[in-house]
């Protein structure tokens, strides 16, 4: 089928309501996701500036903004290639995601999915190789992840795998010896990103085995094995929020004994009230009620952002 039946077939969607069309777009991004992305990145950025001794300057917003978007184009393509993949689960599932729900035809979003792909690639191949094979590596995993005949999502510990391996290790490994590059012309590792990257990767473990309990419905149907499938909701639960708590008692310890350049104080500080936000808000969660459920998955993507702006 040409490319200019799939342009026309988008631009004719578009045109019937664009308001809507943006709105199903934005929902089409899945927007908590969107959200931890940019926001890796641009504190990614800052710390790079910070370690360095550098300023701000016009060159470096260049690179961030580049960077900023080839990370949000991966990220479109990856979660949208999971719903293309996931039509009839997510009709279960996620019924108000734009193509369950039947605002996007599977076609708009084989155009959206292969344009964000080809932006992700295109702009970081420009901007420098080690955002190449950030982004390279990032879409790789993520097509594995959902893409019969491989398909990792039906076994929970290679989805789980994915996840963090991608949010946890190549995102911020990868965007830092980017952005070091491009500031100092080498790249560097110091403690602090060692550290970030070590919470965010134990931290993610929580988020990738929470993120099924409110799906058991559709996945129980659709033979998709998930940990709260084999463990139940409570199990999934208290793992995912032990996890958590481990993070933050983690990151504590660090701050006392290891990294240096930090307050010390701030950060004991404000991990003992997010500890105490956690507990408090996973004693108002329901499990017997989906909808309580997905609240307390956005929460936890909520303290997920929090640790990038601390």
């Amino acid at each position: 089928m040409s490319i200019v039946y799939f342009m026309t077939h988008l631009a004719t969607d578009k045109h019937k309501q664009p308001f809507t069309w943006l709105y199903s777009l934005w929902k089409f991004s899945r927007p908590h996701t969107i959200i931890g992305t940019s926001l890796s990145v641009i504190a990614l950025y800052l710390i790079a500036i910070a370690t360095t001794d550098n300023n701000i300057n016009n060159s470096s917003l260049i690179q961030l903004l580049g960077t900023w978007i080839a990370c949000l184009a991966g990220n479109i393509y990856i979660v949208g290639l999971n719903q293309l993949e996931d039509i009839s689960i997510d009709k279960i599932n996620k019924p108000h995601l734009p193509i369950a729900s039947g605002e996007y035809s599977p076609l708009t979003a084989k155009v959206i999915i292969a344009f964000t792909g080809i932006l992700a690639l295109s702009l970081s191949a420009y901007l420098g190789y080690e955002l190449l094979a950030t982004v390279a590596i990032s879409l790789t995993i993520g097509t594995a992840y959902s893409k019969p005949p491989i398909r990792l999502k039906r076994f929970p510990l290679l989805a789980a795998l994915c996840i963090f391996t991608v949010r946890g290790v190549i995102v911020n490994l990868g965007i830092f010896l980017h952005f070091s590059r491009q500031i100092t012309g080498q790249s560097f590792l110091p403690t602090t990103v060692w550290v970030l990257t070590l919470f965010i990767l134990v931290f993610t473990v929580a988020i990738a085995i929470f993120k099924d309990v409110p799906d058991l419905e559709g996945d129980k149907k659709f033979n998709i094995t998930t940990y709260t499938l084999i463990l139940g909701k409570p199990a999934v639960f208290n793992l995912a929020r032990g996890i958590i708590t481990g993070c933050y008692l983690g990151m504590m310890l660090v701050s006392v004994v290891w990294l240096t350049g930090v307050n010390t104080n701030f950060m004991i500080v404000s991990h003992v009230i997010l500890l105490g936000i956690l507990w408090w808000r996973s004693q108002q969660a329901d499990l017997e009620e989906k909808s309580s459920i997905a609240s307390f998955y956005q929460f936890i993507w909520k303290l997920f952002f929090l640790e990038y702006l601390l």
